[in-house]
């Protein structure tokens, strides 16, 4: 019994170093490090600003032509009079008042 277990550790050792090439220790670190990096920037980084880029010219068209259902103001707001802005107040002759006096 205890040689079975022996021999399947023996066997998925063999196949982890077959499934990387035989490299073992630093230089199989070595070698996926660099495989790492070379995948990074030859499929990650391009699609990663591909997708930047798409999203920027998303934005961009989206500002350029806006909502045609947007509302907007047609009408323009009517001028208060008043000096104070506030309807119940009576600031002009409140001041012509004490002008006079």
């Amino acid at each position: 019994m205890g040689s079975s277990w022996r021999r399947t550790w023996g066997n998925v050792r063999t196949f982890i170093g077959n499934s990387t090439g035989g490299l073992s220790g630093g230089s199989n670190l070595a070698s996926w490090a660099v495989a790492g990096t070379l995948a990074y920037f030859l499929w990650i980084k391009p699609s990663q600003d591909l997708k930047r880029q798409q999203q920027e010219r998303a934005a961009a068209a989206a500002t350029a032509f806006p909502d045609p259902f947007r509302y907007v103001e047609k009408q323009k707001p009517i001028p208060d009079s008043q000096d104070s802005g506030l309807i119940y107040a009576n600031k002009k002759k409140a001041n012509d008042s004490e002008a006079e006096a």
